[in-house]
This record gives structure tokens, C-alpha cells and sequence, in this order.
């Protein structure tokens, strides 16, 4: 199994990012994925979570109405789009299938 997230970076608060996370070595389309974050001094928590299907999805309070979690099957990749980010939204955002966890992409929300 490897997961492979990507599309992070220094962006200013207001401003929105497109994560992307490249699965491999299972039936992707058969599970459902998660996206939890880490930031500096805290511990690891949970973000979005999205079925095989992607009909159901489910978002943290903190950034409901502002993220979206979705998947395309046909690249096994899931996204998680994020808009209008604040500086508490600072993380490393990694995606998570069962106890398989990528390496993680480092989000800076800064001015």
C-alpha cells in the first residue's frame, strides 16, 4: 500500500489549496478514505472523510462549509479542496486508508 499526498504550500489566509493524494496497492474504489491534519505541537486530527463511492462525506466542525473532500476512482486519487483557509489551518494534511498513512504535505497559512 502506498499513499502519496502532494499539492501543499504557503498560501495567505483567504487564499485556497487543492491537496491531492495518489493511492496504490489496493482496490481503492473499494474503501473509504480519510484526511486528518497535524499542526505544530498538537496532535493528529481528523479533517474529511469520504465512502467508496464518494456519495457520503463527512467534515470536521472546523472546516465544514469550507472544505471539500471528493475522489476520482478512475486515477485512485482523493482531493481535498480547500478555500477560504485561515492560519489555524497551518498542518501537515495526510490521508489515511484503514492503518495505512501517506507521509503527509505541509500547509503554511500565512500573511
Amino acid at each position: 500500500v502506498q499513499l502519496v499526498e502532494s499539492g501543499g504550500g504557503s498560501v495567505q489566509p483567504g487564499g485556497s489549496l487543492r491537496l491531492s493524494c495518489a493511492a496504490s496497492g489496493f482496490t481503492f474504489s473499494s474503501y473509504g478514505m480519510s484526511w486528518y491534519r497535524q499542526a505544530p505541537g498538537k496532535e493528529r486530527e481528523w479533517v474529511a472523510g469520504i465512502s467508496s463511492a464518494g456519495g457520503s462525506t463527512n467534515y470536521a466542525g472546523s472546516v465544514k462549509g469550507r472544505f471539500t473532500i471528493s475522489r476520482d476512482n478512475s486515477k485512485n486519487t482523493v482531493y481535498l479542496q480547500m478555500n477560504s483557509l485561515k492560519p489555524e489551518d497551518t498542518a501537515v494534511y495526510y490521508c489515511r486508508y484503514l492503518n495505512y498513512w501517506g507521509k503527509g504535505t505541509l500547509v503554511t497559512v500565512s500573511s
